[in-house]
């Protein structure tokens, strides 16, 4: 048998770190994992806009139960955790480097009161979570059944997925007047837009209503080389999804 050399395959592509700066001036600095088959290496706009848009709509969050999904490096959970959100727990597909890299960012930005003491409960947890899998990991986070507040940004590419997303929100969103999940994203592949609009009808279908809050231009596409509309390639869709009460 013949063994290859140890240059023969390439190396990992290594850690990066980018930054989001905060309206109050605060700068959030954030790692990315060097490479991931889930997108999970990327900082993507959605996550920086819905960061924004709590910013400027602090009520959302502050003293809420928050949950997000296909978290990515965290920023809109950090986000959550800095406007003072009672509980954030921020969920990305169960890999350790991802999980392992989202608890890196928490401890840099330390948003956990757990210096002096250690068994003090933390403001924000990061767990591995599968869409559309029992949510009571999730849960034990927080003394009620189901969160405030749901964040997704920049998921509905992922369009097979989107029933197990909606399972997701119909298992964990509270059903009260107030909860609501933010639904937040570029249609990176202007081609396939109408598939990334057909979450909001299976949400409808069942028993959600959907409200459209922003549209926002970012100054330049996240991917230069794409194919596609430039247009719509840099713009953010933002959407409120609530139960139909």
């Amino acid at each position: 048998m013949f063994t290859e050399p140890a240059d023969y395959y390439p190396p990992s592509p290594k850690p990066t770190t980018e930054t989001h700066t905060l309206q109050s001036g605060q700068v959030l600095s954030l790692r990315l994992v060097g490479h991931n088959p889930l997108w999970g290496h990327h900082l993507w706009q959605a996550g920086r806009i819905i960061s924004t848009y709590l910013e400027n709509n602090p009520s959302l969050v502050k003293s809420k139960t928050v949950l997000e999904l296909g978290a990515g490096a965290g920023v809109p959970s950090l986000v959550c955790s800095i406007l003072g959100a009672q509980k954030v727990v921020v969920t990305d597909y169960p890999d350790a480097d991802l999980i392992s890299n989202l608890w890196q960012n928490i401890d840099t930005a330390q948003l956990n009161n757990t210096t002096l003491d250690i068994n003090a409960e933390k403001k924000i947890v990061a767990e591995g979570y599968c869409w559309g899998a029992d949510a009571e990991p999730l849960r034990k986070h927080i003394n009620t059944e189901r969160f405030d507040v749901l964040i997704l940004a920049d998921l509905l590419f992922n369009h097979s997925e989107h029933a197990k997303l909606v399972a997701t929100m119909e298992a964990t969103l509270s059903k009260t007047p107030d909860a609501k999940a933010l639904v937040f994203f570029t249609p990176y592949r202007p081609w396939l837009y109408e598939k990334d609009m057909a979450f909001f009808g299976l949400v409808k279908e069942k028993g959600f209503e959907v409200e459209k809050v922003l549209e926002e231009k970012m100054e330049k596409v996240m991917f230069e080389k794409d194919p596609g509309d430039e247009e719509l390639r840099r713009t953010v869709f933002g959407y409120v999804v609530r139960w139909k009460l």
